[in-house]
């Protein structure tokens, strides 16, 4: 029986950072998503932020981009997910606190 080669060993280990990496990402934008659900939308107004239509769109999208990224989507497989976490933190440092 013959070992792996040091290349099989890093490809595999890159597959798995990538995909743990993406999945964190896709927690982070479904979290934001669920946060962003029950807010009222006059809040949004009162603090001086986006609308909540605006923000359930970008954080929306934001789980659609981590999914993309998730599924594989070829050279931007990693873009796709960075992206995502970008929306979602935005979301969960900036206007989820002022609206809450």
């Amino acid at each position: 029986m013959q070992l792996p080669s040091i290349w099989q060993l890093a490809v595999t280990m890159e597959f798995y950072l990538h995909l743990a990496f993406t999945i964190g990402c896709l927690v982070l934008a479904v979290v934001a998503l669920i946060k962003c659900l029950p807010k009222n939308a006059q809040r949004f107004d009162i603090a001086f932020k986006r609308t909540k239509g605006f923000w359930m769109l970008m954080t929306g999208g934001a789980c659609l981009l981590a999914l993309i990224g998730l599924l594989g989507a070829g050279p931007f497989g990693m873009l796709f997910p960075v992206a995502a976490a970008c929306i979602a933190a935005v979301y969960l440092t900036d206007v989820d606190p002022e609206v809450s």
